[in-house]
């Protein structure tokens, strides 16, 4: 009899979620708040070129705004225009809430062991009352509130001579913009995208995304498309575990089965 053929198996992967736009509704309040951090200044642009850029870093934002108004502004100005933005962001904070399924997705995944973290890209932005707001699970590690991700949007793994707690070929990288999911490829990581942040299904596709969905929600629900097996999966869909064999060796019965 010919021995069984072993396959290793791949560890159930882990995932790390932008916040804007893909955990909280709040893509439309940072449009706003740019808006009027630029009008303050001076500087008139159009709102959906502004959320074009929304998902960038704070740096690369504000570079990317200002080459597309063909201004240049000192470092004391760049200053002033994202405390005003911080300063109009806070005071729409009351509007921001969880995206549907937020809540629900984030405890399934704690319920069902997986890890899971959430990144952000700016450090200058209010970050304790605005994840509060979203009424979302605490992390199973402690505190659910975002860490800073450095350099351009996010970086979301540790860089050259540092640990990492989860191999990139293992995680997923969860976000609403095409920014996201270039974050992910730099990676070396599979990306993620969710168009609860204004992005449509083929922009985020043919920026890499591997699945997309509409909104947390419909990730939990298709769940199992990304190798999570939760409380919440369908019993119906969950499949015998087969022990493989070499094609001259086919299982008891004589059928053989092959791959689905």
């Amino acid at each position: 009899m010919a021995s069984p053929v072993i396959y290793t198996e791949s560890p159930t992967p882990s995932f790390l979620f932008d916040l804007d736009g893909t955990l909280i509704d709040s893509v439309y309040q940072h449009v706003i708040a740019w808006r009027a951090a630029l009008s303050d200044l001076g500087i008139d642009l159009s709102v959906w070129r502004i959320h074009r850029r929304i998902g960038m870093s704070g740096g690369l934002f504000v570079s990317a705004l200002l080459r597309e108004t063909g201004l240049s502004l000192s470092e004391a100005d760049i200053g002033q225009l994202q405390q005003a933005h911080a300063a109009q962001y806070r005071a729409q904070l009351d509007s921001v809430s969880a995206l549907p399924g937020a809540r629900e997705l984030l405890g399934a995944l704690t319920e069902a062991g997986v890890k899971w973290a959430i990144a952000t890209a700016d450090t200058r932005r209010p970050r304790g009352p605005r994840w509060r707001c979203s009424g979302c699970p605490r992390h199973p590690d402690g505190d659910p509130r975002p860490g800073p991700a450095r350099q351009a949007r996010p970086r979301p793994f540790p860089g050259r001579g540092q640990r990492p707690r989860v191999e990139p070929r293992h995680a997923m990288v969860v976000g609403d913009s095409v920014w996201d999911l270039l974050a992910a490829r730099r990676a070396g990581t599979l990306g993620v995208g969710l168009m609860s942040g204004g992005y449509g299904r083929e922009e985020l596709e043919r920026a890499g995304a591997y699945r997309v969905y509409a909104d947390p929600a419909e990730m939990l629900a298709r769940i199992d498309e990304l190798g999570v097996r939760t409380a919440e999966a369908d019993p119906r869909w969950t499949l015998p575990a087969w022990t493989w064999r070499r094609a001259s060796a086919p299982p008891a019965g004589g059928a053989s089965r092959g791959r689905t």
